[in-house]
C-alpha cells in the first residue's frame, strides 16, 4: 500500500517544517519522510511532485507559502489554472485553484503527481494501481487518477508532461508490504521507490 513521500533533503528539520506548515497537516495519513543529502537539486525538474489546495482564496494561500518560505517557480508552464511554487530546497509543487479537477479538499495536500510518457502511461498505471493498492477513479489516454477510496482527498496523477529521467529522483514514493523484503526498486519509467515492511 501506498503510505508515503521520501524527499531527499539538504536540511531535513527546515524541509519537514516546512512542508508540516504548507499542508497544514493533512496529508490523508501518508507520511512525508525526509532523508538527508549532501547533493542539491539539479536544475531540471522533479518527475514526482505535490499538489496543495489552494482553497477559496487562492491568492491568499500562495502568499501563506511564499511567507513560509517557497518560491515562485518557472517550470515552462505557460499560463496554467494553478501556480507553481517551489520549496526553500527547491522541489517543484503546484497550487491548485477552486474548480480544479479532482480537489476533493479545501487544503493541504490533494494530490501526488507523477510524470508519465503517454507511451508508458498503461504499465505505469497498472503497475501503481497494484503496488499502491489504490482505486483507480479516472482513466484517460493522457492520465489516470488513482484514490485509497473514492472519497480519500488525496490522489494519485499519473500522466504527462514528462521528461526524460536525469539521475536519481529527488522525490520518490514508499509503499508499505509487510509479504516483501524491503529495499529501492524502479517502477516501469525507472522511477525509484522504497518498499518497507
Amino acid at each position: 500500500m501506498l503510505t508515503g513521500i521520501v524527499i531527499d533533503a539538504l536540511d531535513t528539520a527546515r524541509l519537514d517544517r516546512f512542508w508540516q506548515e504548507a499542508t497544514r497537516g493533512r496529508t490523508d495519513g501518508l507520511r512525508l519522510r525526509f532523508v538527508p543529502t549532501t547533493t542539491p537539486k539539479a536544475a531540471h525538474k522533479n518527475r514526482l511532485h505535490l499538489d496543495l489546495a489552494g482553497g477559496a482564496d487562492h491568492q491568499a494561500e500562495v502568499a501563506r507559502l511564499l511567507a513560509l518560505g517557497a518560491t515562485r517557480a518557472d517550470i515552462g508552464q505557460g499560463d496554467v489554472p494553478w501556480d507553481v511554487l517551489a520549496d526553500p530546497e527547491g522541489n517543484e509543487f503546484c497550487v491548485l485553484r477552486p474548480g480544479h479537477p479532482g480537489v476533493l479538499a479545501d487544503s493541504g495536500l490533494v494530490a501526488i503527481c507523477l510524470d508519465t510518457f503517454e507511451q508508458d502511461l498503461p504499465a505505469q498505471s497498472a503497475f501503481w494501481h497494484s503496488r499502491a493498492d489504490w482505486r483507480r477513479v479516472e482513466s484517460h489516454d493522457r492520465y489516470t487518477r488513482l484514490r485509497r477510496t473514492p472519497t480519500s482527498p488525496v490522489s494519485m496523477v499519473l500522466g504527462p508532461p514528462a521528461a526524460s529521467k536525469a539521475g536519481r529522483n529527488r522525490l520518490r514514493l514508499e509503499v508499505t508490504r509487510p509479504d516483501r523484503e524491503p529495499g529501492e526498486f524502479p517502477d516501469p519509467g525507472g522511477n525509484e521507490f522504497h518498499l518497507i515492511h
